[in-house]
Order: structure tokens, then C-alpha cells, then sequence
């Protein structure tokens, strides 16, 4: 699980050190309004859609976006604490606009369908913390499985090509379990300050993760490499014990939780630099 409480904590300090102010914040998160991402040079046309999917525990609100023509390789997203909401709205059409199709996921459908936090990123952590508690392994493991055999159904995704997943904060050690439950369909794994990562429990994600076929990306926020300084190295340790081509890096700078547009600690300089090694991470794994 992400150590969520340094949501609040860093978005103190940037008020501190004068990066961003309350009211600055508020216009920017406020009612869910997001950061505008730069946009994608030869963008090809994507048509988005609401969709559900019906999973062994529910029905999960979901939002697929894709090329309008052709096939691509899948690629699920797994959202941060707050959820499904326009911020995420928008990566995931970014990316589907780079050429792949995209499903974002409401992680908590099992309790709330989404908007799950109303005000973004800028919803206290005590409003969403009990949607992220009532997630486990087991919930986890059998959602991948949903959501990946969802995908392969649509005429939308290549059949031929392996399918992509990312994380971002608790989101990071779902998408490591997402490759190890559906081992023979991921070819490529994304974490952004994900959280939970590395644990010394015997289903920790990343020896989980490390049973997989796939290729990784992690990149760690500066903040969370100095509070678990020694999990980076765990990390590239275990995907070369298991012959696992893995980057894992410490993104200097960058305080946990800045990559989606509308968190208070958004650093769009190192968002973009982890956007392109995620486009260079699928490029090369879902070819």
C-alpha cells in the first residue's frame, strides 16, 4: 500500500517553499479541473467511451479510449489513491493518442463507482484511505485478470501484441501483481511513485512480480527513495536474478505523487522525462 499520508505532507512543503500556493492549488484541482498535459505530436485519432465491466464481484466503471481505426496493444492503468477522475481521463487519452488502447480502471468499484475522490487530488486522504484498505491480493490479482480478458475481447486491441500496465502510487504494486497473474499476455510493467513496492512478506509485489515475463519501469520519487533508500536496490537485484530487463530510477527532484496533472506536487519536467521512458518501455516490449 502507498504511504498516502505524503499526499498532505508534500503538499505542505511546496506551499512552504512558495512552488505553489493554496489558492493556486485550489484553481488548479478544485471541482476536478487538471493541469493540461502538452500534447502528443502526431496524434492520431482516438474514439473514448464510459464502459462497464462486469467482474466476478460486480460491475466496474471503466474508461476505454483508442485508436479510432485499426488494432493496437492494450495498456491498463491502474489509478493512484484518489482514482478515476479527470486527470487520469486525460493520461490515459493522451497515450491512446500515442498509438495504443487504453482502459482506465476505478479501482474501488466495488464500494463507490467514480468520481471516488470529488475533488481530485485535493480530497483529504482520510476520505479515500478506507477505499484503498478494503483492496488486498487476492481483489488485485483477480481484477487484473478481469480487466486484461476484458481488453482481449475488443476488436480495438492486437491480439499479436503483448499488453501493457501502469501505477501510479498504490497503483504501482497492482500493476506488479497484474504481471504476475496474467504472466503470458504483460510484456511491459510501469510504476510512478508507487508505493508498497517492495515489502519482507513472502508475496511481496516485487517477488511476485519478478515471476513474470515482462519488462519493467520504475520510477521513484525522491522523497520515497529517502525514506526506503534501500528498496531501489532490491528492486535491481530481484529482476536480475530473474533475468527481468528492468530501469529503475530515482527521479531527483520529484516529491511522491508528481506525476498526475492535478496533484499539488506535479513536476511536469520529470512527468514528461518518466512519460517518454514510458513510451520507450512499450515501444520496445508491445512492437
Amino acid at each position: 500500500m502507498c504511504d498516502q499520508d505524503h499526499f498532505e505532507d508534500d503538499r505542505k512543503e511546496y506551499e512552504a517553499r512558495g512552488l505553489v500556493t493554496r489558492r493556486q492549488f485550489g484553481v488548479l484541482v478544485g471541482a476536478g479541473i487538471t493541469m493540461m498535459l502538452p500534447r502528443v505530436a502526431n496524434a492520431v485519432a482516438v474514439t473514448e467511451s464510459d464502459v462497464t465491466v462486469t467482474t466476478p464481484d460486480g460491475s466496474a466503471d471503466c474508461y476505454f479510449v483508442h485508436p479510432t481505426t485499426g488494432a493496437a496493444a492494450g495498456v491498463l492503468i491502474w489509478p493512484d489513491i484518489f482514482g478515476l477522475r479527470p486527470a487520469f481521463r486525460q493520461m490515459g487519452k493522451r497515450l491512446a493518442e500515442s498509438g495504443y488502447s487504453v482502459l482506465v480502471v476505478n479501482p474501488f468499484y466495488r464500494v463507490k463507482k467514480a468520481p471516488t475522490a470529488p475533488n481530485g487530488a485535493a480530497t483529504p486522504i482520510a476520505d479515500v484511505r478506507p477505499l484503498a484498505q478494503g483492496l488486498n491480493e487476492t481483489t488485485q490479482m483477480a481484477d487484473a485478470r478481469t480487466f486484461i480478458g476484458w481488453l482481449d475481447k475488443q476488436a480495438s486491441v492486437a491480439k499479436n501484441r503483448k499488453i501493457g500496465t501502469q501505477g501510479y502510487c498504490m497503483g504501482g504494486p497492482i500493476a506488479f501483481r497484474t504481471a504476475a497473474a496474467v504472466a503470458d499476455r504483460v510484456g511491459a510493467v510501469a510504476s510512478f511513485h508507487g508505493g508498497g513496492l517492495v515489502t519482507s512478506a513472502p508475496n511481496s509485489p516485487h517477488l511476485q512480480a519478478a515471476t513474470s515475463k515482462a519488462q519493467f519501469l520504475v520510477a521513484i520519487a525522491a522523497n520515497d527513495d529517502q525514506r526506503s533508500p534501500t528498496d531501489k536496490d532490491t528492486l535491481k537485484d530481484t529482476f536480475a536474478k530473474a533475468s527481468l530487463q528492468a530501469e529503475v530510477e530515482v527521479y531527483e527532484g520529484a516529491a511522491h505523487g508528481w506525476c498526475p496533472p492535478d496533484s499539488s506536487v506535479y513536476n511536469e519536467a520529470q512527468a514528461e522525462k518518466a512519460w517518454s521512458r514510458l513510451l520507450a518501455l512499450y515501444g520496445k516490449a508491445l512492437a
